[in-house]
């Protein structure tokens, strides 16, 4: 064999490096097509998404602002996908996590994640501060403030989702815990999936938070709600035109019957001329007139009956004493539809009653600017509905958009409204 016969070293650390090259292309090929976020959610559903969590989290952010006093911003939703492994790159630092259940309505875990320092700030306004953050530690104190804070939001946000998913929609008090990647802390707490839908938000407090807060939804509750809302939303083909039954045949009008035939045998005679009696032509009678209006000569001289009366042409008419209904004996609530429609033009003026209490005049004269005037309420308890200053219903205070509202509760039983309208 001669030299030609053997590759030279360059032409051998050529051919290793093109082989090194395939290698790495074909690894890169074959990551890319085991993770596509599109794979996963598409434009649409990001685009369903995101303004689900800009109408629930406005409404969270004005109960957030409410507890502390300071105006909140959690506004421009951006929707992603991340793996369970890419927690780590996430959130390289300690967070707080709250995990919210939903018990009513969907069947899923939410999952806020903040930053420990945002969730510090927050934490003091809470407990009557200025947001000042001490050290890099959140004790059992914090916690629980933070945790009350979140429940607020998230009720709020359930609200929203109620009035948005036309259903009834309902939490279970929110779990906080800190989530560390690196060490493993909190990770067990989250949704047990492998890859989740990252919602995150812009997060504004007054001039102390300009921060990011983010929402972690497993793939299948999210798509869930994306189908309940476009499925509700979307239009409802006609339904197929039930078949129509015949219609019923009226029924034949009344004839009087004909008489009867002369049989067929027997021939059939001329009519019979009048006799050359006068006969007596009875003349067209007027309109009915009341037997006291009518001429004496037209009244009749002698009843047939007690309950009857002659009248011009000698019938005997039947007269009897009227009957009425008895309007006591329909039950309630069953009056005729075409009378109720009557009264639903009629302003009420409804009240929510949040307590009362009575005062002297001179406690009253005492009152000033931060006075505290304690009702007869219990804290939690419902308020009471009034229409008209009638107690009709009991419920409990909620927070819609930036106004109060009042969820129903209870109803007044109809026998108790009808002994107050009395």
């Amino acid at each position: 064999m001669t030299s030609k016969d053997y590759l030279s070293q360059e032409e051998i650390d050529a051919l290793l490096r093109q082989s090194a090259e395939g290698s790495g292309s074909d690894e890169g090929t074959a990551v890319e097509q085991e993770f596509k976020p599109e794979d996963y959610i598409s434009s649409l559903e990001s685009d369903a998404l995101g303004e689900i969590g800009n109408i629930t989290f406005g409404s969270a952010a004005t109960a957030l602002s409410t507890l502390l006093g300071k105006k909140v911003d959690i506004t421009t939703p951006r929707v992603s996908v991340i793996r369970r492994e890419d927690l780590e790159r996430e959130f390289p630092k300690p967070h707080v996590a709250v995990h919210v259940h939903y018990v009513d309505g969907f069947q899923g875990i939410n999952s806020l994640v903040i930053k420990t320092t945002d969730a510090q700030v927050i934490a003091d306004l809470m407990l009557g501060g200025e947001g000042e953050v001490r050290d890099d530690l959140l004790n059992e104190i914090h916690i629980s403030a933070v945790q009350e804070a979140m429940n607020q939001m998230m009720g709020s946000s359930a609200t929203s989702m109620s009035t948005i998913f036309n259903r009834f929609v309902n939490i279970s008090p929110p779990g906080i815990n800190i989530l560390d990647v690196n060490s493993g802390e909190g990770v067990s707490n989250l949704p047990p999936v492998d890859v989740f839908i990252k919602i995150a938000f812009d997060l504004k407090i007054g001039d102390l938070i300009d921060s990011t807060i983010m929402q972690l939804l497993p793939v299948t509750f999210a798509k869930e709600m994306v189908s309940t809302l476009l499925g509700g939303t979307g239009m409802e083909e006609p339904a197929a035109p039930a078949a129509m039954a015949p219609p019923a045949p009226e029924p034949p009008a009344y004839t009087p019957p004909a008489p009867p035939a002369p049989p067929a045998s027997a021939p059939v005679a001329p009519p019979t001329p009048p006799p050359a009696a006068p006969v007596f032509h009875e003349q067209q009678q007027p309109a009915y007139m009341p037997p006291q209006e009518m001429p004496y000569s037209a009244q009749p001289q002698a009843p047939h009956a007690p309950n009857t009366y002659g009248g011009l042409s000698g019938r005997n008419v039947n007269v009897q004493p009227v009957q009425f209904s008895n309007f006591q004996s329909a039950p309630y609530g069953q009056a005729d539809d075409t009378n109720l429609n009557l009264l639903l033009d009629i302003p009420l003026k409804v009240t929510v009653e949040l307590g009362r209490t009575k005062k002297q005049i001179k406690e009253i004269l005492e009152l000033s600017q931060g006075s505290i005037i304690e009702l007869d309420k219990l804290a939690g308890e419902p308020v009471d509905i009034l229409v008209n200053n009638k107690l009709i219903a009991k419920g409990e205070v909620v927070v819609i958009d930036e106004n109060f509202g009042v969820r129903v509760t209870d109803i007044v039983s109809q026998w108790d409204r009808i002994q107050k309208l009395q």
